[in-house]
Formats: structure tokens, sequence, C-alpha cells
């Protein structure tokens, strides 16, 4: 994370927070998942519930009680998680960021309140590639149970190429049973706003939306570590660096997402053919997409987690 401009915003934040604390922290009951990650969520440090929490305890605050932490820029911006450093590491630049149900935070963690239910994600990461993923799959199910980010709770639209495939309906019927209200339709069929959209489908097609269309473009400007080609038969796996490290072909899938500026989250359940669909629509559950930012599924259905540990030189 560019340190410079998280300087800027910790210091505009304080005189807000300080401000604002006077009378300190009301009673609450709300709960949330926190957990603490490296690389990518590859190694877990931390994993835990909390419940009762006050109305007015941020993201910051809940984890400083549950963490051992260094802090600068008068405490607005996090330097270590027990002990683990952002910098460089390895001629890597590293740092720590932070997901709110699935959503990269706008707002510095001191200035950002959680919510009952919500799942919040700090991850110790290289950012060579991508200093920002403003989306990633890993707190399924959430962004759809509460909401994206700080925001709040959104409509939840599955769009799909064919809307009487299987794939279609399973993503459709995945979604209810976590009791989220699907509204299900075919893919452009309609413009929606302030909606989380879901889209089912195979990649040259799906490639027409915009939002989606920037994975073609890499992880800079997508966030999501895999870069279908244009014409949608292949499938390229990224590590940390970008650096292609392989190439998936027939029966490969997809399950990432993305955001189109300041717009809600697009999720895409994608292949380069009907079985890749098929195994990506398979993959989307809380299990295959566990702390991944984005998972690719081989041609044996066989979940990938992106992305991939950095190509040996």
């Amino acid at each position: 994370m560019n340190r410079l401009y998280v300087a800027v915003l910790a210091t505009s934040l304080l005189a807000a927070l300080v401000s604002g604390c006077g009378a300190g922290a009301g009673p609450g009951d709300g709960s949330v998942r926190l957990a603490v990650t490296r690389d990518f969520g590859r190694v877990q440090m931390l994993q835990r519930s909390v419940s009762g929490l006050p109305a007015s305890e941020t993201v910051m605050r809940l984890l400083s009680t549950n963490a051992k932490l260094k802090t600068s820029y008068g405490g607005g911006y996090v330097d270590s998680i027990d002990g683990v450093s952002g910098g460089t590491s390895g001629g890597r630049e590293v740092d720590w960021f932070y997901f709110v149900n699935g959503s990269e935070a706008p707002l510095g963690a001191a200035a950002t309140k959680v919510r009952d239910g919500d799942s919040v994600w700090w991850d110790w990461r290289d950012w060579s590639a991508a200093e920002h993923v403003h989306a990633v799959v890993g707190s399924f199910p959430e962004p759809f149970v509460h909401g994206p980010g700080t925001a709040k709770k959104l409509p939840v639209r599955v769009e799909c190429v064919e809307i009487s495939s299987a794939p279609c309906k399973k993503v459709s019927k995945t979604l209810a049973s976590f009791g989220v209200p699907v509204a299900t339709g075919l893919f452009r069929a309609s413009i929606t706003e302030e909606t989380l959209r879901v889209i089912v489908g195979q990649w040259a097609a799906l490639r027409e939306d915009e939002a989606l269309a920037q994975l073609e473009s890499g992880p800079q400007l997508s966030g999501v570590y895999a870069q279908p080609t244009s014409t949608g038969d292949q499938i390229d796996l990224l590590d940390a660096s970008g650096k292609r490290v392989r190439s998936l072909t027939a029966g490969a899938g997809l399950v990432a997402a993305t955001t189109l500026r300041d717009q809600p989250p697009v999720w895409a359940i994608t292949g380069t053919d009907a079985a890749g669909i098929a195994a990506a629509a398979a993959a989307f559950n809380a299990r295959q997409l566990r702390r991944r930012y984005a998972v690719a599924l081989d041609a044996g259905s066989q979940a990938v987690a992106l992305p991939l540990a950095r190509a040996a030189k």
C-alpha cells in the first residue's frame, strides 16, 4: 500500500476520530468474524468469532484487542501484527491490507465501524502486481448476506448466459440456502444499479461485461490473479508478481470478483467451456472459497488458489 497515501488518509481522519470518542464505547451485542492471514490467505495467523461488541466498535479496535499491534501515523496505520511487519521482504513490497465482507474498505481501520455479522479479514501480502484488490471471494457467503464492505445490504441478481443451465440453477440455489433473496435473469437483459451481480457463463460471453472485462488486463486493473484470453478458451494463472505460471484450457473454470470504479462487486462463475462453468459453480461454496482471493478449477475440477506461488527464477 502506498504509505504516503495512507499517511495522508490517517492524518485527515484522526481529528474526527478523537472528537468522536469522548463518550466511549456504548453497550451492544454484535458479533463478527476476524481472520488474520499471510500470503494471500495461505498462512492462517488468527481465526476468531468475537461477540459482545459495542455498537461503536471499529476494525482497528477489534484487531488491537485480539492481536499485538504496532501502528504509526497517530495509530491510524497498521505496521505490524503479531510481529509480522510491512515494508519489504525478499525484495518484495509487502503490507497489511484488510477486507470487510470481501471488499477492500475505503477508509482506514480506525475509521471503519464493524457491524453485527461482519467478516473482517486482514492479510499480509505482496502488492507489487496489484496495490489494490477491491474484491475477493474468500469471505463467502459475504458480501451477499450482509452487504459489501461498509455498504448497506444490497439486492442480489444472478445473471446467466443460459438461464436454464444446471450451473445457473446451482448458483441461485446456493445463495438461497443462506437466506439470500435472489433474482435470476438473463445476462445483459436489464440494467441493474446498486445490485450485487453474480454472472454465470462461458468467458467468451462474460467478457462483454465492462467490470469483468478488466480481468483480461491483469491484476493491476482487476485485482484478480487470473487472466482469461480474449478468445475465451484459455485462462492464464499468475503469481503475486503478475507473471504467468500456468495456463488452463479445456475444462477450466474460475470463480473471481472485481469492481468497476465505485460500483458494487461483480462475481464471475465462468470457464472455458461447459465443463469449466460446471466446475466453477460446484466450487461456489464456503469450503472451496474460504480465505482465497480467487479460485481456478483445472480440467479435473481441482480448486487452485490464486495467485499461484511465485514462479522459480
